[in-house]
């Protein structure tokens, strides 16, 4: 099914928004969107709704079951009117995912349990959203990967990872609530080629949609308690979603490309592709779920 723009899918695509979870997923370029989307689609998602070019190809497998929505990714922040757009057009109460090509959810056991089984068990908790932590990953070989993305030879830092409170703007005494920013990886090694509003590694980008929710910049909700890492009671679940999105934008930039040789250092692990490794390396949490 294919829409021409994202108005269009709103209006005659409403079947597809009737069941959750969803995974809205936007093509910046064709750098493994096959593989993200064929990723995605084995956590057990209803539907992957894909924005992109439409001069964008897939394989015909893929295209047969990807809801396409031809989308332009030129402008800084392309996601969030669609996004917005669709929470608009969704029933309340729908489990949405967002992500980028080249990106790969990974949540606690997702090796034998389907994204349906963990948000049911979230719901429960009464949490409406997820944290994500972004984290970097990257080729060890850029002579072999000069874009960086390589998932045969893909690495990532096993520490430098750390968190700060998140100011209040309205109340400068004390921080957010159940609030932080966090930081690490490469944003955090590169940060002099990483504007400081980009810097962070926290995403909510698993969420149930609410009237007059709205998705703001810096990866954040309009609901202050979507933006929370964990109820005040108990840890909750988090998830991590696996990206060459930096390591590649710092590649394709004139002013970093030449700085940098190698991604690697003394702290780089090879990625498993695997929840445990993230979750021994406390990039995710469990909360209460076994």
């Amino acid at each position: 099914m294919r829409y021409t723009s994202i108005k269009d899918f709103c209006m005659r695509g409403a079947a597809h928004l009737a069941k959750g979870p969803i995974a809205l997923i936007f093509a910046e370029d064709e750098v493994e969107l096959d593989t993200c989307l064929r990723h995605h689609d084995s956590l057990g998602f209803k539907a992957l709704v894909l924005f992109a070019p439409s001069a964008f190809r897939l394989p015909a497998d893929l295209d047969a079951r990807t809801i396409r929505v031809d989308h332009s990714s030129s402008e800084d922040g392309h996601h969030i009117p669609a996004i917005n757009a669709v929470i608009a057009a969704a029933p309340v109460g729908t489990w949405m995912y967002y992500c980028f090509n080249a990106e790969y959810l990974f949540f606690p056991f997702c090796e034998t349990r389907k994204i349906g089984e963990m948000l049911s068990f979230h719901a429960e908790e009464r949490r409406s959203a997820m944290l994500t932590y972004v984290v970097d990953i990257y080729a060890g070989d850029l002579g072999s990967a000069p874009e960086a993305v390589s998932l045969e030879d893909a690495w990532l830092d096993r520490s430098g990872y750390y968190a700060l409170a998140r100011n209040d703007p309205d109340n400068h005494e004390y921080p957010k609530e159940r609030q932080l920013n966090f930081f690490g990886g490469l944003r955090w090694r590169y940060e002099e080629h990483i504007p400081a509003p980009r810097r962070t590694i926290d995403r909510i980008a698993i969420f149930r949609t609410a009237k007059g929710l709205m998705l703001r910049e810096g990866h954040v909700f309009s609901d202050e308690e979507y933006n929370t890492y964990a109820c005040p009671w108990h840890n909750n679940l988090t998830a991590s979603i696996a990206s060459f999105r930096t390591a590649k934008a710092l590649k394709r930039n004139p002013g970093s490309t030449f700085d940098i040789h190698t991604f690697k250092w003394h702290n780089s692990t090879q990625f498993e592709w695997h929840s445990r490794q993230l979750l021994d390396l406390g990039l995710m949490e469990p909360g209460q779920w076994f």
